[in-house]
């Protein structure tokens, strides 16, 4: 990578990259230029000479050599990371949002997990302040309406169904954007549809569902399902449950931990491949994310992390989150054979389309300027977040 070029004066900044991800093309060389805190421009080949498209004769132009520019990379589901959780209010979210932003995450929803609803009220309106100015997509309730057959790493004794007083209190605390439910619990249904007109997306997950209930919640506008594979009724033969409820759908978000752990990378590798353009690679990461092995909250619960896998009670207990970061789950899924630009649009596009966020997650005029620069091994060597380098 060379250094920065500058020229005096002020109209923006050119990036070029021996390899350039958009939406519709991988550019082989490309450039990008930024002003302010938008994408302007994209062409193929080498930029434009000095006065360029925009009219502007002056700029600061930096050549990223053989580096690969994607997109900023857009988590949907995860708890912290660096140490901090997202339960545990502004400054934790800072903390936590900085570990992922370093590993090329410029946009993260932050998920809490089962505790009282008092308590839940409390956690997302400290955040919202985070959320008003953009440093946070949102606030996604996983929990407390959930199947305790398969609770997970949440507290069997704050799991309850969905009143429609508890669902009316916590949209009007503030900004969810998202709620995982098990659309089986007595309730469900009417939840469902309250979410729904008020525009939070709904995810099935962490549900003993059967096929035709998990389809009932899809029909009725659930748009998700939580973590692919994990948590749920597996699928069977003669009971498929709601993971091949979810495949079937047309529409619906496919959320994969590619972490190894979670799910096999063979099974990774084999849904990206079948079901592209519906996946969204997400971490589920918890506060050890980017900060190692130890002992950590996960909400009202203790997770021990060995070897970068978090669990609860110790080895044998059930996965409490994972300690994934979205570059490594891109690097899995090219190591399973998926073309970069898939994996990429994965972590990025399908994401933010979901949370309808045109402006994010793609490298294209009009987003915003959030970049990754990936070097030969598609490790994060840079990240642009909304026009500066981070």
């Amino acid at each position: 990578m060379t250094a920065d070029s500058t020229t005096a004066g002020g109209g923006g900044q050119v990036l070029t990259a021996a390899t350039v991800l958009t939406p519709d093309a991988v550019l082989s060389p490309g450039w990008v230029r930024v002003e302010g805190d938008r994408i302007t421009e994209v062409g193929d080949g080498l930029p434009p000479g000095p006065t360029g498209s925009a009219g502007r004769d002056e700029w600061v132009a930096t050549d990223l050599g053989a580096a690969t520019l994607a997109p900023g990379f857009v988590d949907v589901h995860s708890h912290g990371g660096g140490g901090a959780a997202y339960t545990d209010g502004v400054e934790a979210a800072g903390i936590a949002r900085a570990a992922h932003l370093a590993h090329g995450a410029t946009s993260t929803m932050a998920s809490l997990v089962t505790d009282t609803v008092d308590r839940l009220v409390d956690q997302v309106r400290a955040l919202a302040p985070l959320v008003a100015c953009d440093d946070l997509l949102g606030v996604h309730l996983e929990g407390p309406w959930l199947a305790e057959r398969y609770k997970g790493a949440h507290d069997p004794g704050l799991l309850r169904a969905p009143s429609p007083e508890d669902v009316d209190r916590l949209i009007a605390a503030g900004p969810v954007a998202m709620v995982t439910l098990a659309p089986e619990l007595p309730g469900a249904s009417e939840a469902v549809r309250r979410f729904v007109e008020a525009g939070v997306l709904v995810a099935i997950g962490h549900s003993d569902a059967t096929y035709d209930q998990a389809l009932g919640a899809f029909a009725a506008g659930a748009r998700v399902v939580t973590h692919l594979h994990n948590a749920h009724r597996p699928i069977h033969h003669r009971e498929p449950g709601p993971a091949q409820a979810a495949i079937d759908t047309p529409g619906v978000v496919l959320e994969l931990i590619a972490d190894g752990v979670h799910v096999h990378p063979a099974v990774v590798g084999a849904t990206l491949r079948t079901r592209a353009g519906r996946v969204a690679l997400v971490t589920d990461a918890m506060a050890a994310a980017g900060a190692g092995d130890g002992d950590y909250r996960l909400g009202p619960l203790t997770a021990v992390v060995r070897d970068g896998v978090a669990r609860i009670g110790g080895a044998d207990g059930p996965i409490a989150g994972s300690t994934l970061t979205l570059d490594r789950a891109v690097r899995l899924a090219v190591a399973r054979g998926i073309p970069l630009a898939e994996a990429v649009a994965a972590a990025t596009r399908v994401p933010a389309d979901l949370l309808g966020r045109p402006d994010l997650g793609r490298i294209a005029p009009g987003a915003r300027a959030d970049l990754v620069v990936l070097d030969a091994d598609l490790a994060v060597a840079r990240v642009m977040r909304a026009g500066h380098w981070a």
